[in-house]
């Protein structure tokens, strides 16, 4: 009995440190377009996804044959499903928001991830009562109120489609993150790694959809090195955000219940808000800095209720 509660120990603790790498890795996602200026969001999500489905075509190519003979249609159709939610609709409606209602509004409501994802998980194996959740979920909230209050003060507001547009994009990464652990707790013969790769093949294949508008000719002419150095970025977002991130949140999803498991989202969050201040050599200011720390109380507190 004894060696099973080390053994459980061992993987929340695995389980958590792979939450916090993802997020530092998914957090990268958002310098790339400081770092490809005059590039689309639309051009950039498709060369990430297109780099994505490229590299994870290859690592996955040895394993094909047993996949191939392991994978029902069923689970195809759920690889289907989950790249759509996860990536292609989540993109597009972040794209829209942005466009229709502003960063800082749509920031503010994809903010809500980890506490939709919390909530999403109470009836799940292993989940902890409400009452034991509820210091965590407040530290959170309090830290994206901290976040919206900033944001607020230095934005003019959003449209009512922007509002719904960042609204779905919500609701769809929730659905992908808890339909996307149900998957792999049922999947027999497939690691939390093969599954990411075989999620990135059928999102670059649906990413070809994407490249023929972002791409279309007519567009924004660039020079050969801006090319080059576009390439270079979506490239390394694909590999180091994709493959390994992804990688590493399923490796979380089987190791952790499912409502400490939406707590790790908050790490995005957190690594993008440093890589943000690093990039533009400012320190954060007190609703900034005050938002982070009762983020990062939320996610220890979270953990403290599952260890009791």
């Amino acid at each position: 009995m004894l060696s099973q509660i080390q053994t459980t120990s061992s993987q929340t603790q695995l389980g958590i440190g792979a939450g916090i790498i993802a997020g530092a890795f998914w957090g990268l996602v958002f310098l790339a377009p400081e770092l490809t200026p005059g590039f689309t969001p639309l051009q950039l999500s498709a060369g990430r996804y297109l780099a994505y489905g490229l590299v994870a075509a290859v690592l996955v190519a040895r394993a094909w044959p047993r996949l191939r003979r392991t994978l029902s249609w069923a689970d195809w159709r759920g690889l289907a499903w989950l790249s759509l939610l996860g990536n292609i609709v989540y993109y597009l409606f972040v794209a829209q928001a942005v466009q229709s209602g502003g960063v800082a509004m749509t920031s503010i409501v994809i903010g809500l991830l980890p506490l939709a994802v919390t909530l999403a998980g109470l009836r799940e194996p292993g989940a902890v009562p409400l009452r034991r959740l509820a210091p965590s979920l407040v530290l959170g909230g309090a830290g994206l109120a901290c976040i919206s209050w900033d944001a607020a003060a230095s934005s003019e507001g959003g449209s009512v489609l922007g509002l719904l547009c960042a609204l779905g994009a919500l609701v769809s990464w929730t659905i992908y993150a808890v339909v996307n652990r149900r998957w792999l707790a049922r999947l027999k013969g497939v690691s939390g790694q093969e599954w990411s790769l075989l999620v990135g093949v059928v999102t670059g294949a649906q990413a070809l959809l994407l490249a023929l508008p972002a791409f279309q000719p007519g567009g924004a002419t660039h020079t050969t090195s801006e090319w080059m150095q576009f390439l270079g970025v979506v490239t390394a977002v694909g590999i180091f955000c994709s493959v390994v991130g992804n990688a590493l949140w399923n490796y979380a999803s089987r190791a952790l219940p499912m409502a400490l498991m939406g707590q790790m989202i908050v790490f995005e969050t957190v690594f993008a808000s440093l890589y943000g201040f690093l990039w533009e050599a400012r320190w954060p200011n007190a609703w900034e800095a005050a938002a982070l720390v009762l983020l990062l109380a939320g996610v220890a507190s979270c953990a403290a209720a599952h260890r009791n």
